[in-house]
Formats: C-alpha cells, structure tokens, sequence
C-alpha cells in the first residue's frame, strides 16, 4: 500500500523572500535564513539570518533603513560572515539588478498583511533600543545641539581612547604612503601638520579650533608650531581630556580650552581658525550664521580652515540610521553648497583638496581595531553599542569607498586692505616632507 505524504508548507524563509520580492520588484539578493532553521535564496550570496519575528516587527513599524538598523544592533537579524562584503554584495546586486520599492497596490498590502498575520510578526512596536538618540526640543537650540553632541562625543573618553590611535584624532587622516603596513596615528599627524602649514603658523599664532574633540589639532599646533591656541567643544568629557593632556605637556601658558556653543565665542582677529568636521553638526538654516561667525573671528588676511564630510549631488548623505545612533541632526551637503556659503560671508576660497578615497582607509583602520579587541569594546559599552559602531564604520567606509559621501579640506582667507589675501603668489609648499 502506497502512502501519500501531504506538500511540506514553506518555511519562514521562503515566506519572507516570496514578501521581499513583491516589495522590491525582484529576488532578494542574498540567502535567507529564518529563527525556524529554513532557507533560500542563492547559495552563493551573503547570509542574512533572521533570528527573530521581532526584527520583521520593527520593519513594519519603521520600513527601510532604521528598522533594519534596530534589528541589526539588537542582535534581532545578523549578516553572517564579513558584514562589509555583505553590504557591498547586497548593494551591488541592487544596483545591477535596479531593484526598487514599486507603488503597492491594496490587494499587495493586503497580501503582505496575510503573511505577516501567518508568520505571528503583527503586535504592537518594539522599544527603540537603548543606544538609539532620543533628543527634544527645537532643531539647532543650544539645549538641543549639546545633547547631540553628547550622545555621540561623550559616549566616554575610555572607548575614544581604545579605537583612535595615540593622536585622539576622531577625523579623516592624511596618507602619505600607498604601504597597506602603514599605521593610522603617521596618517593623523601628517593631517594635523598639513592643516598647520595650510593656515602658516607661526610662534605666537593666534588659533581659534572650533570643535576641538579631544585636542589632536590644538596640541600640535601649540607644541610644534607655538601657535596660542583657543580650542572650543561643547563636550564636558572632551574639555576635562583637553585640559588634562594640555597640563601634561605643560602648554598652559600657550592653551585655553573653553565649553561652550560656537555661537557663543567672543571677540575675533585671530590669525587662523580650524573646524575640523564640526561643520556638519550646525545644521542647514544655521550654516550661513556660522559662515558669518568665521568670518568675524578671524583678522583680515588670517586664514579658515574648514575640514567637513560632504555628500555627492545625488546621495542622500547621513540617512536614519546614522542620525538616530551616531549624530542626530547631522546635515551633509554637496561641497559647491558649502564653499557657495563661505564666499557669501565675505571668505575668499583659495585651496579645496578633496581626501574621500583618505577616508576610506581611515575608518578602515578605525574598524580593524573594532574587530581585533571587540571583547574590551564590549566590555566597555556593552554588545549593543558595539553594534552600532560596527555598523557605523562599516556603511561609512563603503560610502567613502563608493563616493556617495566625501570629505574635503576647504583653505579660505579673510581679505585684508584692497583684497590682499597674504598668500603667496608662489606655488604652496606645504606638502614638502610630510
């Protein structure tokens, strides 16, 4: 007697791919494995693995880019393997293949619906994890903007410490050598040196740095270059570790170091003042009145320095995930926007050097120190936000990598009397010997 063994259903997998499809007019690119062991998709490709129905609970309260961050930084879905080449599989796939949402039709929603009623996925939001920004107020307030900055910069000067390199240069570095051997904290320096030469200090230099971090810049340039530097940041953890390495290095007699909001900064005529990837924390409707702001502070003839990520003409830039987890109210721009607002507050561009491929590789080694000793890491701040900080140095490499976000050092003068711009009309020397 013949038996006759009844179709196996289709596991959550295949569910979920069959769902994916129908929402980005293709086949997912990549392998799917659910919480209940099933899989698909092709065997080649990067895994993504859903470990919980709560990850597709969170894609239905946020679709896209911030839900798939929250299942990611919970532990909820993983990539497994090398999430680098897993993101760049998956974006490429994408491009190539042009995968997008289509305009879903009710009898589509009603579908989706179905299946997420069958996979036991439909109840009410998740929290938001707890390493996710939660600010209020009005967007650029004072009170606003310090919580900003301090849910990122004060995560604590500990982690800081054990990801950057000696230098405690939290910014893209200056690689002077194609040698894969070549090590993180020559590449700061050789960037901290370059931004010295480009504003020409000099013993006894007046320097304002706006948005200090934890003081690479305002101690080269007072202990190699003697310059009397004025270092602002509106971190508590940045000042006290400012203040602490200024008195190590015994440069209080060339050093002040001040808390508090750039709209805030007294006085002017400095000779030379640096924002080093503070720029991107002012905010769109605020950026003229910072333009205005280095203007008034630097002397006529003194030099600007502006060092700011930017964004490529048809890249979003930042995105949800990196403004709810590592620098809420964060705004890139394309560079022509930018040096357009320098030039409309009375500064005269004079040097723009792109450094995106620079960055890259900066974040790179950033990453690597992550992977090496994510034990202490997570120790320190815990899996969550180790998380998220993988995720962050991973996606922002790949879009340096991919050009969708750039980073530039803008060299801008005040004009002294009858345009004079006191730089010299010969070719610059400031990349000799770096």
């Amino acid at each position: 007697m013949t038996s006759l063994q009844a179709p196996s259903r289709p596991g959550a997998a295949h569910r979920l791919a069959a769902l994916a499809a129908d929402a980005l007019g293709g086949p997912l690119p990549v392998r799917l494995r659910a919480w209940d062991g099933s899989e698909t998709g092709p065997a080649d490709g990067p895994v993504v693995v859903v470990r919980s129905r709560r990850a597709l609970r969170r894609l239905l309260w946020q679709p896209g880019e911030l839900g798939l961050a929250q299942a990611y930084v919970t532990g909820e879905l993983d990539v497994e393997g090398d999430l680098a080449q897993g993101l760049r599989a998956m974006w490429s796939a994408a491009r190539e293949r042009g995968l997008r949402p289509p305009r879903l039709t009710p009898a589509d929603r009603a579908r989706a619906l179905a299946t997420a009623v069958r996979l036991g996925v439909v109840g009410p939001p998740p929290a938001a994890p707890a390493s996710q920004a939660r600010l209020r107020g009005a967007l650029h307030t004072r009170a606003r903007d310090r919580a900003a900055i301090s849910h990122h910069y004060d995560l604590s000067n500990e982690f800081y410490a054990l990801l950057l390199d000696d230098t405690m240069a939290y910014s893209c570095g200056y690689w002077t050598s194609e040698d894969p051997g070549a090590r993180p904290e020559a590449a700061q320096r050789a960037k901290l040196e370059l931004i010295c030469r480009k504003l020409a200090l000099r013993p006894g230099s007046r320097l304002l740095d706006i948005g200090c971090g934890w003081g690479s810049l305002t101690l080269h340039a007072a202990q190699r270059h003697e310059a009397r530097v004025t270092a602002v940041t509106l971190s508590r953890e940045q000042a006290a570790h400012v203040r602490d390495r200024v008195r190590e290095r015994g440069l209080t007699d060339r050093v002040e170091v001040v808390c508090q909001d750039y709209r805030d900064i007294a006085g002017g005529a400095h000779d030379a003042v640096a924002t080093v990837e503070m720029g991107e924390h002012v905010g769109d409707a605020e950026y003229p009145a910072f333009t205005s702001a280095l203007h008034r502070l630097v002397r006529p003839g003194g030099r600007v320095l502006v060092q700011q990520m930017s964004r490529g003409r048809n890249a979003p830039g930042g995105g949800p995930f990196i403004e709810a987890y590592i620098a809420p109210d964060m705004h890139m721009r394309p560079l022509g926007e930018t040096t357009g607002m320098l030039e409309e507050a009375g500064l005269e561009v004079r040097h723009v050097e792109s450094m995106r491929e620079h960055y890259a590789r900066t974040i790179g080694a950033w990453h690597r120190t992550l992977e090496d000793d994510r034990e202490s890491f997570v120790r320190l701040v815990g899996e969550e936000t180790a998380r998220v900080w993988r995720l962050y140095l991973v996606g922002g490499a790949l879009a340096f990598e991919e050009g969708r976000m750039g980073v530039d050092q803008i060299l801008a003068v005040r004009p002294g009397p009858g345009g004079d711009s006191g730089l010299p009309t010969a070719a610059p020397d400031w990349y000799e010997g770096l």
